[in-house]
Formats: C-alpha cells, structure tokens, sequence
C-alpha cells in the first residue's frame, strides 16, 4: 500500500481560522490605537486654536470670533473640523469677555473622552449644552456637541 502525505481538509480550515482571527485582532487594535492618536492630535489642534484665539482677541475683542475671522486673519489654513464632523464654530458670548469653541458629530467615544480630559486652556466643558465633568450626557447616537469655553 502507497503511504499518502498531506493535510486534511480539516487542518487547513483550523489553520485559516486562527489565521481570521488573528486578522480580526489586529485590526481592533489597530483601529483603537488610531482612535486614540486621532484624539490626541485634535486636543493639541483645539489648544492652539484657543490660544491662536486668545492672542489675536486681546486686541480687537471677542465680539467678532468666528472661524472665517481665524482664516481672514492668518490663524487657521482652513475651516476643517479638527474631529468630528464637518460643521464647527467658534462663538462668542454676549458681553464680549469668553469664546467658545464648539464641535459637532462627536461619536460616543470621543464625547466621552473630551468630557473626561482636563484642559488648563479651557474654563469649561459642556457636552450637548450642559456642564457636565463626566459623560453621562454624552448620546449614544454619535450626534454630541462638545463646547470648550474659554475666557
């Protein structure tokens, strides 16, 4: 009788198994890793948003603050949302003494980790147009609004 070598149908779909899973893995943690330095340059972009701010409205006010005014003016390249969706602004109150700066289509997670991060630059935090230190307000739907306000 001839001797057969080789494998079994059985090991080769046991070796593309674990080799899935293990594409399936490093994709989770890759996308996680990526998350996070994604949110850690946007932190950085909005603290030098502020302070590009801070230092130009010492002069002229806080009356005119918005993000075509940063453009106008040298501050910013363009109007790209640093995260999160498109649509973002920069406001100013009423009586001209604080700025905020608002961004919109946060996910859930990233909401939540604007909402537990402290920021020196920052006076307050409010998710979804409320004080807030944690993320109990943050929405599950990704449709948060995350409002860093700066005196």
């Amino acid at each position: 009788m001839r001797e057969q070598s080789g494998r079994s149908l059985i090991e080769i779909i046991s070796v593309l198994a674990i080799g899935g899973f293990m594409i399936a893995a490093s994709y989770g943690v890759y996308h996680s890793i990526y998350a996070k330095q994604q949110r850690l340059i946007a932190s950085e972009t909005i603290k030098d948003i502020a302070n590009k701010t801070q230092t130009l409205l010492q002069y002229s006010g806080y009356q005119n603050v918005s993000v075509d005014f940063l453009i106008e003016s040298g501050a910013l390249k363009d109007n790209k949302s640093p995260i999160g969706g498109k649509d973002w602004s920069i406001t100013s109150n009423f009586e001209g003494s604080e700025f905020s700066i608002n961004l919109v289509d946060l996910s859930f997670d990233e909401c939540a980790y604007f909402t537990t991060k402290k920021f020196d630059w920052a006076e307050t935090v409010k998710v979804n147009g409320y004080d807030s230190a944690n993320s109990s307000f943050c929405l599950k739907t990704g449709d948060n609004t995350i409002s860093f306000i700066v005196k």
